[in-house]
């Protein structure tokens, strides 16, 4: 688990997750929170958080357990 979190922890792959993250999660918040952010109503914060949020974990994770398989010996 702590090799993981570590190998997520590099830059290289921090910085690609914050990319994915910040595309994704601007099209998601697009998606649910559109009619909020142009109408000038109520804004789930918590909502905007967690759609920014989830790509990132998920974009690090895999590329993490991806290197992780690529570093296994044979």
């Amino acid at each position: 688990m702590l090799r993981i979190i570590s190998i997520a922890l590099r830059w290289s792959i921090m910085k690609t997750a914050i990319k994915v993250s910040l595309v994704v999660g601007t099209l998601l918040n697009l998606i649910n929170q559109g009619e909020a952010l142009f109408d000038n109503t109520d804004i789930a914060w918590g909502q905007i958080l967690l759609n920014y949020l989830v790509p990132y974990c998920v974009s690090s994770y895999s590329a993490a357990k991806t290197k992780m398989d690529k570093e296994r010996p044979i």
